[in-house]
This record gives structure tokens, C-alpha cells and sequence, in this order.
């Protein structure tokens, strides 16, 4: 029942200090399928320029109702002017065990990653996509247990700690109301460096209202109540499908694919006849170069149906 009432989208803007507009922030939650596996889909997706450098975010993760991770493909960009940087971390499971993918580009230069992790070493794991619809799920019961404390990886793939505890009570004001909000505090641990750390706010019906990482000169936050924004919806364009973009989408027609050609060839190896008829035909085509193809076609292909003879026109080849 819980998860019915996380299946909405969430959308923020990303601003500055100051005020300023920089980008967008989305969330979308919805019931799937992965290799016909029913799942949940989450897909976030965050883009904008900070000081005046263009930067983004998608994540697509597919999870099962537990909130294990199935698979999940994490982009993020940055392109500052004459120089970029493109990370890209692929993980699915696969015979037992969490594959992991992961290509980093800075300017020309690519670094390629990889790890596996059996899957019973990762009970409790909690991925970027996992991340986002357990804290629906915490403001949804606005309660954080206590020593709520999970494994996840680093960006060098490493296993690391990420825990979740629940902040003082606050109001924000969104779409001129004030509103009464909850927080969540989630804290990813590093070796290396101080923990990351981001403050989320939610509405009591499991909207997220404000997200910051602590430290960042941006925050995303809610400009206008659900509730509004469903009375101002407005008609919104059909957008064309990416299927080559959607994981799941792309993974399935190469199977079909492979699967088609060996039916055909399958289909030709115990017909022979087939590419003898279809042989002829392109032959006699190539004699004539009949102006009317599907005329020729048709008289060509006609006492076949009925089992007779060929017409004069044919007989008279000039084989």
C-alpha cells in the first residue's frame, strides 16, 4: 500500500543563494518490468549551469519491492568551457552476483572500471535510485528508525556506509504558503574525505519540497503545491520514445533480434526452395525491368497460388 502512494513525480528548481534559477530537478516513480520481472521504475533527472558551467544528472534504476536494486545506470556531466567530464556507472545483476561498469572521460581521455559483488554480500544496499524512494517512504511514515544505517558504493566502487536520521521539524513557505515539512538527513561515509552529506525536506504527502547537499552554494526546492499544480497542469506535448536510451527497451530488441534471425535461417536451412524461387524471380526482374514491379509480381507469382502453369509472357523467356 505503501509504494501505491509513492507512485507520483516530483518537480523542483534548482536556485542559488541568491535566488537565481539555475536548473531543474525531477523525480518519477511508477510500476515496470525487467526481463519481464515486475518492478518499480525510478527515473531522476537533473540538469542546469552553475556559474554559468553546464551540469547534470539521470538516474534510471529499476527495484523490486524490497527496494533491491535490479539494475540501475547513473550519468553524471560537467562541461565547463574547454573541458568536460562524463561518468557513467552501470550496475545490474547478473548469475548471482552485482556487475559493475563504470566509464569516466575527461576531455579526450576514458577510463574504464569494473567490480562484482556477490549479492549476498550487499544485503542493505542502497543505490541513488533506491535512495530517493526510501526517503518517500520515511516522510510517508515521518519517522527515521533509529541507527538506520545501510552499505552503498563510492565513486571508486567501494563499499562504504550511508545513514539516515531524521532532522528537527521546520516550515518552508512554497507557492506563497507556508507549510509544516519533515527532514531526512542522509550521510554517505569516505575514507578519504568527510562524509557527504544532504538535507531533504518532505511534504506530508511524501513530496520532496527542498534538497541540499551541505556545502553547496545551490538548492533545489519546491515553487508550487501539488495540489496547484494539478489545477495549472497543462496539456503537455507527446515527447518521442528513446527506446535506444531506455535500458531495459534496448536490451530486449537485441534479444528479439538475435532470436528473429535464428528462426529465419533456421526457416531457410529446411526450405531450400525459397532462395531457389526468390533467386529466379530477382533474375527474371533483372531480364525484363518491368516499369510496373507489382503488375510483373503479381502475373509472376499467380499460377503458383492457383498451381498451374505459367503464362505465355514467362514461358517465352529469354533464358
Amino acid at each position: 500500500m505503501e509504494l501505491h502512494q509513492c507512485m507520483f513525480s516530483d518537480s523542483l528548481v534548482t536556485v542559488s543563494e541568491g535566488g537565481r534559477e539555475l536548473g531543474e530537478f525531477s523525480v518519477t516513480v511508477e510500476f515496470s518490468r525487467w526481463l519481464q520481472r515486475p518492478c518499480l521504475l525510478l527515473q531522476a533527472h537533473s540538469q542546469g549551469a552553475i556559474e554559468d558551467t553546464p551540469c547534470g544528472t539521470t538516474v534510471t534504476a529499476y527495484l523490486t519491492t524490497d527496494l533491491e536494486t535490479l539494475e540501475q545506470d547513473h550519468h553524471e556531466y560537467v562541461k565547463p568551457e574547454g573541458h568536460s567530464l562524463d561518468r557513467r556507472c552501470l550496475m545490474v545483476q547478473r548469475d548471482g552476483q552485482m556487475v559493475i561498469d563504470k566509464v569516466t572521460t575527461v576531455g579526450e581521455e576514458v577510463t574504464r572500471e569494473s567490480a562484482s559483488h556477490p549479492l549476498s554480500a550487499l544485503r542493505g544496499l542502497v543505490t541513488e535510485g533506491c535512495n530517493l524512494l526510501l526517503m518517500r517512504l520515511i516522510a510517508l511514515r515521518k519517522k527515521v528508525p533509529e541507527n538506520m544505517t545501510f552499505i552503498s558504493f563510492n565513486q571508486g566502487l567501494h563499499i562504504t556506509h550511508t545513514t539516515y536520521s531524521e532532522l528537527a521539524p521546520k516550515r518552508l513557505e512554497v507557492g506563497g504558503e507556508t507549510v509544516e515539512v519533515f527532514g531526512v538527513e542522509r550521510r554517505v561515509d569516505s575514507v578519504e574525505d568527510v562524509p557527504d552529506t544532504w538535507h531533504c525536506y518532505f511534504l506530508p504527502d511524501g513530496h520532496l519540497a527542498s534538497r541540499v547537499q551541505v556545502g553547496s552554494p545551490v538548492t533545489m526546492r519546491m515553487l508550487q503545491l501539488p495540489s496547484e499544480l494539478e489545477k495549472d497542469a497543462p496539456v503537455l506535448e507527446k515527447r518521442p520514445l528513446a527506446w535506444i536510451e531506455d535500458m531495459q527497451m534496448h536490451s530486449k530488441f537485441l534479444d528479439r533480434k538475435v532470436e528473429l534471425k535464428a528462426e529465419h535461417a533456421s526457416y531457410l536451412r529446411q526450405h531450400p526452395e525459397v532462395r531457389a524461387l526468390m533467386a529466379d524471380f530477382l533474375q527474371f526482374v533483372l531480364l525484363r525491368k518491368p516499369d510496373d514491379i507489382f503488375q510483373f509480381s503479381r502475373e509472376y507469382f499467380l499460377p503458383f497460388a492457383s498451381r498451374r502453369p505459367p503464362d505465355p509472357s514467362f514461358r517465352s523467356s529469354s533464358l
